[in-house]
């Protein structure tokens, strides 16, 4: 089970996961996105009331952070999920930057306005839908843009929330993927 923040960005991406052949044909995979959007704790207080669902096997949370004010109770959101094994995929400052990672690498501090802007110059699009098709071949190389941010930031010493920028979405998809 999924569970976006964004009605648009977020669950388009996913859905898009979802349509790829190898994950598709998977019969053991089923990946739901739960309707409801929220603040990050919000979210984590939902995944774990399906957690315990013998259908669900595992609860992902995808939110931001958002520069430059903060989504309210963020540590507590984070706390909370790893206390009840719920998986988080955070973006900072926002999904966007997720998407900009597919296009290519981004290693400067952004807000998330700018990153919304800098997103919709690279895809052309006009509002927050996303065509998720554009970004499923060109997902390993934002993994890899991902995991190198995160590796300047653990070798840099920079602690959320100050890990901007940076996206936990390559988790969710070595998750999904294996790779």
């Amino acid at each position: 089970m999924v569970f976006c923040e964004g009605k648009n960005s977020e669950p388009d991406y996913v859905n898009g996961l979802r349509k790829l052949p190898h994950i598709a044909e998977n019969t053991a995979l089923s990946i739901k996105i739960h309707p409801d959007q929220g603040v990050p704790l919000t979210l984590v207080k939902n995944a774990i009331e399906y957690k315990n669902d013998p259908e669900i096997d595992e609860c992902w949370c995808l939110f931001d952070v958002e520069w430059p004010k903060h989504h309210p109770n963020l540590n507590q959101a984070i706390s909370l999920a790893s206390s009840n094994e719920i998986n988080l995929a955070i973006s900072n400052p926002c999904f966007e930057l997720w998407l900009i990672l597919h296009y290519q690498n981004c290693g400067a501090f952004m807000d998330t306005d700018s990153a919304e802007r800098q997103s919709r110059s690279l895809d052309g699009r006009l509002g927050k839908s996303i065509d998720s098709a554009i970004y499923m071949p060109l997902r390993k190389k934002a993994a890899h843009y991902a995991k190198l941010l995160e590796e300047r930031h653990i070798q840099d010493g920079t602690c959320f929330p100050h890990d901007n920028p940076s996206s936990g979405m390559y988790k969710f998809l070595l998750d999904l993927e294996g790779e």
